[in-house]
């Protein structure tokens, strides 16, 4: 005979005004199974745990229904509580009484009927329950980081540093990422590879940190705790262990009108390069398909050259197969092709530039050593339109989403710009500033009020050149649309932050969701922001929107911390809330009939194909297999299975049933 005990919480008046709480407790106390019924003000303060323990022992209780609010705010809570007195955590139920009953209906007799049902359908789920135990599942201490931007750096350090190991991936020759193009960052204008650099080479020298550059991720297998992860490690065409990198073959070869990639195509490399000066590791690269080698079978300058001969043409990719407890995804973003924008000229006038191509004519090491030049012909521009939201807020177009950073950076290349060219003007048309962040906006006020920035809101419609200047043509919105046009001498367009090369593909292989955007999503915005639906695999930086430096920074350390949490134990414990597929003796085995059609329903990925085997090892039927270190217990399979042959734990048929009866039967 069941003993169950029933606590009815007030919670404050959330339930109370609405719901007779006395009663409630006093009517389940005659169901048939329930040994002990009280109602208490605040059941998950101590007080009220403690009388729920107490209660455990006292009156032998093997099963409880706390009704109060809903579970996913204190089933923990109250399971913990149960676990604390001696009854397995599982057989505790709660009965949500604040969302399903008293927030959504009136004062009257009928809520508290209502609310009687519903502990009424718990206590006959939890006659049904068995108890159930935590999943354990062994962990490797080892962490596998895709992308070597800001992001992937942070994380990898914060990982590093808490003593484990990363393996961290990058698709180009060198870390560094975006960040690495970048001349000052906003809101300080510091330099960025003054802050970037010692990081990149704190990657590179660190122990617990293995990287391989020029290199992607093949597959990955396994689930939370167990991955195997094959990259493909491409081949460079010299040996890195030979190379000393001291750029004798890069300065002799001579293909040297590559167009380049980190210059933004604004300047030229060679066909063995290193992408720039600061670029870890500083060893250099064969670009195949420039190379005349590659293309003719000829030249091999490089070898002859080569001090240590590294040179190896010989060379073909490497497949590495590695074995990780958790993956961290930071592989960035890109900015629109240059097609995008026919009505702003792009790609027909030389001087329609990206932002990000502005930022290389800033920086330093630039193709133009920090002078602001115009690629057309090399002059100074004395007047520079700055056009924000190019692409981004844009529905026609497809891209409705802020891009969240180009308010910031166009105000900096403003200020950049009036800081270089002293009696040049700088325009910009802006839809809106949104510049939401600490010193932000005052740093923005500061590029209208002491850099002379003249800021007009409205679209521009039509650039176009005209006598050797560029025709920018747009409205004032302030100024009850009044027609503008501004003759200049280079427009910069604030281009829309996409998601990265090969993103969509990239998803698919570790079995991850992503937006309509193919930004990559995350389990829950509020409560897991830096965690996926894979159990596993986490999120760090503008692969999930668009982000700038300190807030990608943050959220790698956020995931850094998240992965230090997985491996702090030898052994993952988990919930054991999860689909089974139903195994009896011979000669069934098992009710599935191999049909299949869970595994690909599966969001998971969690359901595979498994073989019975008599003692000879012939095989006797082919059944589906859920495994428990993947499954998430959404219980999509199960609704799915026509011959119902899984179950999910603490949610059988038999006990979904019995709840459907006590409300039948009242």
């Amino acid at each position: 005979m069941a003993r169950i005990g029933v606590f009815v919480c007030h919670c404050g008046s959330n339930i109370s005004a609405t719901v007779d709480c006395e009663k409630v407790a006093a009517v389940a106390g005659q169901f048939p199974g329930v040994a002990y019924s009280i109602s208490y003000k605040y059941m998950c303060s101590d007080p009220g745990q403690t009388l729920i323990k107490e209660a455990i022992k006292e009156h032998k209780l093997d099963g409880l229904v706390v009704a109060a609010c809903s579970p996913r705010m204190h089933e923990p809570t109250f399971r913990r509580a149960a676990a604390e007195a001696g009854l397995n955590p599982y057989l505790c139920e709660m009965a949500n009484l604040r969302e399903h009953c008293s927030w959504v209906h009136d004062k009257t007799e009928a809520t508290t009927n209502k609310a009687i049902d519903i502990v009424r359908t718990l206590v006959e789920k939890v006659k049904r329950n068995t108890p159930l135990f935590p999943i354990r599942v062994p962990v490797t201490k080892t962490a596998l980081v895709i992308g070597g931007g800001v992001a992937g750096i942070q994380a990898a350090l914060d990982i590093a540093n808490a003593g484990n190991k990363v393996i961290m991936i990058e698709r180009d020759p060198s870390i560094g990422g975006h960040m690495s193009q970048l001349s000052e960052t906003f809101p300080t204008l510091d330099c960025s590879q003054c802050i970037l650099t010692p990081r990149m080479v704190e990657v590179a020298q660190n122990p617990n940190i293995t990287l391989y550059t020029y290199a992607e991720l093949e597959s990955l297998d396994g689930f939370i705790g167990n991955f195997k992860a094959r990259i493909r490690k491409k081949d460079k065409g010299i040996d890195e262990k030979t190379c000393t990198g001291c750029g004798l073959c890069c300065t002799k070869c001579p293909v040297k009108k590559i167009p380049s990639e980190f210059e933004q195509n604004l300047g030229f490399r060679t066909a063995i390069y290193v992408p720039f000066p600061q670029a870890v590791p500083n060893k250099p690269v064969i670009d195949r398909k420039n190379c005349t080698y590659y293309i003719k079978g000829k030249c091999r300058v490089c070898e002859k050259l080569c001090p240590t001969g590294a040179i190896r043409f010989d060379r073909e990719d490497e497949i590495i197969e590695v074995e990780v407890g958790a993956v961290v995804v930071a592989t960035g973003f890109e900015i629109l092709d240059t097609d995008f924008f026919p009505e702003y000229g792009y790609g027909k006038y030389k001087d329609v530039i990206t932002g990000m191509q502005f930022e290389r004519l800033a920086s330093a090491s630039g193709p133009t050593q920090g002078e602001i030049k115009r690629p057309s012909d090399g002059q100074v521009p004395k007047k520079i339109v700055f056009i924000k939201c190019a692409g981004s807020r844009d529905p026609a177009k497809g891209i409705e989403y802020c891009s969240k950073i180009c308010c910031m950076y166009t105000a900096k290349h403003a200020m950049l710009y009036k800081h270089k060219v002293h009696d040049g003007e700088a325009y910009v048309f802006y839809m809106d500033i949104r510049t939401a962040g600490k010193n932000y906006e005052e740093f923005s006020r500061r590029a209208i009020v002491e850099d002379g920035a003249r800021y007009i809101r409205g679209r521009v419609s039509k650039v176009y050149e005209k006598n050797g200047k560029l025709i920018v043509s747009g409205v004032d919105t302030l100024l009850n649309a009044m027609p503008v046009e501004i003759e200049a001498d280079m427009v910069v367009l604030a281009t829309a932050g996409i998601a990265g090369k090969g993103a969509e593909e990239l998803a698919q292989k570790l079995h991850i969701s992503y937006d309509q955007n193919k930004f990559f999503s995350e389990a829950h915005p509020k409560l897991k922001p830096v965690e996926t639906n894979t159990a596993g695999i986490f999120l760090a930086g503008a692969c999930h929107a668009p982000k700038d430096i300190p807030e990608s920074v943050a959220m790698a350390s956020g995931t850094a911390g998240k992965v230090a949490c997985l491996f702090s134990n030898d052994e993952l414990t988990r919930e054991p809330i999860i689909a089974e597929v139903n195994r009896f003796g011979p000669p069934l085995f098992s009710t599935c009939v191999g049909c299949y059609m869970c595994i690909p329903v599966c969001p998971y990925q969690a359901i595979e194909k498994e073989q019975i085997k008599d003692r000879s090892g012939n095989v006797i039927k082919e059944v589906a297999f859920v495994n428990p270190g993947l499954c998430q217990g959404c219980g999509t399979c199960v609704a799915l299975c026509r011959s119902k042959s899984i179950e999910l734990h603490g949610y059988s048929n038999n006990q979904v049933l019995a709840e459907v009866v006590a409300l039948l039967n009242d």
